[in-house]
């Protein structure tokens, strides 16, 4: 869990404001839900693995006994978010009749894991969901599929690969090889780590579950393809995913994104997806910038009757991590300046002129910073040019006697004689293309 200076806030909200701006062009409303569930919403959505990473809150006052407490679950009844997923999930069940039939929503917010922390990886983390309910249609993955594709290259991805894979599919094939029962859930978990472990790892690791045919499966859901039916003919013959190439072929034709392609070794190991499955990669990063599917069995589990579901969730640290890296960020945004203005305290007596000229700028739409104490002038420029304040005004008191402000702009070696009159409509031509802080 991080802080973040105003430079790392900067760059955090450059990439949200793009992020919201395409998903509201794709007609997504926002929403938002608490950094609290109950403890019972959250567990058995994720695997057995994810129950373990699930931030719990200890009961509170006379809830708390620990004395008579014999598991875990005695001592906890509320946790933080693990996902924005299942609290969608739970709101479109609890407020079904006040949503439309096809809900679309986008949502940005902090989860906690209890997780390792690693590159890319942190316990606290911002995900940036766009998810639509209630069609089955494979015109929903398509469009969720555009959406984040549209985001990735306006931020400037050009390397990007979306895989998709199909529960179905990948059942499909483990089966054939012998695996059912509970063990393909685990096997599914082994899977979903091949970016992390290799295939030689998660080989080794479904032997361990007691999977003799391991590595013909590991072969078989290595093979990618641009196609459903390039893939049927690598795949082994005799395996059986029912509609599931058929439902990759129509996202790929619909979803119309060079990026995508075939994926069998996809696995996404959360247990609430039931369909079609997407994850982005890039090179440079060991793991996704972003993932998700369809889960049509889930928002069952919170109201009387399932509802068709698909989501995509960009994760905001990772994208930010290989920005950064590859110097990706406008130079405007790594430059950009706090105030448009800094106004200099000259001495005692000019303190509340130099507020007041403050006061003023504001109401015009100017952003002011005031010097906090009378300094060398030497010293308060320094300051604003530490702080990259392209302009500092000097109200000393021959300008007060002439009802003129001294306008220095930094980076030019240029001050000039401004009367108050003009001073606004001069500051605004000179700050015409700043980037401000709000971007």
């Amino acid at each position: 869990m991080r802080d973040f200076l105003p430079g790392d806030v900067r760059k955090r909200e450059y990439v949200i404001s793009i992020i919201k701006q395409v998903y509201e062009l794709y007609g997504f409303e926002p929403l938002e839900t608490p950094a609290v569930e109950n403890l019972d919403t959250l567990l058995g959505k994720y695997g057995d693995e994810g129950n373990q990473l699930i931030f719990r809150i200890l009961k509170r006052g006379g809830k708390l006994d620990l004395k008579h407490s014999n598991s875990e679950n005695d001592l906890s009844d509320l946790a933080l978010r693990y996902d924005l997923t299942v609290p969608l999930a739970r709101v479109a069940a609890q407020y079904r009749d006040k949503l439309p039939k096809f809900f679309k929503r986008y949502q940005i917010q902090p989860v906690w894991r209890a997780d390792r922390p690693a590159r890319g990886r942190f316990r606290e983390f911002f995900q940036c969901d766009v998810d639509w309910i209630g069609s089955e249609s494979p015109v929903v993955e398509a469009e969720l599929i555009s959406a984040v594709a549209e985001v990735l290259r306006r931020l400037g991805f050009s390397d990007f690969r979306i895989r998709i894979n199909h529960r179905d599919l990948l059942f499909g094939i483990l089966k054939h090889f012998g695996v059912a029962g509970e063990l393909l859930n685990s096997a599914i978990t082994v899977i979903d780590k091949l970016d992390k472990t290799g295939p030689a790892g998660v080989t080794e690791e479904l032997k361990l579950l007691g999977i003799e045919r391991a590595d013909e499966i590991v072969r078989v859901i290595g093979k990618s393809a641009d196609s459903a039916a390039e893939l049927r003919t690598s795949l082994t013959a005799g395996i059986s995913a029912g509609e599931a190439l058929n439902t990759l072929d129509s996202i790929i034709s619909l979803s119309s994104c060079p990026e995508i392609v075939i994926d069998p070794s996809l696995a996404r190991g959360l247990s609430y997806y039931t369909g079609a499955i997407f994850e982005i990669n890039v090179p440079d990063l060991s793991g996704s910038l972003g993932g998700g599917g369809r889960y049509d069995g889930l928002i069952g589990m919170f109201g009387k009757q399932d509802i068709p579901a698909c989501g995509f969730s960009l994760g905001l640290e990772r994208i930010l991590v290989v920005m950064d890296e590859r110097k990706m960020f406008p130079p405007e945004i790594e430059l950009a300046a706090p105030a448009d203005v800094l106004i200099t305290l000259f001495s005692k007596d000019t303190v509340r002129e130099s507020l007041r000229l403050a006061s003023d700028l504001r109401a015009a739409g100017i952003r002011v910073t005031v010097y906090p104490e009378p300094d060398k002038i030497g010293k308060q420029i320094k300051y604003a040019d530490q702080i990259n304040v392209p302009i500092v005004l000097i109200l000393g008191e021959s300008e007060l006697s002439e009802q003129t402000v001294a306008l220095k702009q930094l980076g030019q070696s240029r001050q000039i004689i401004v009367k108050r009159s003009q001073l606004v409509d001069e500051i605004k031509a000179m700050t015409a293309n700043l980037v401000r802080f709000s971007q």
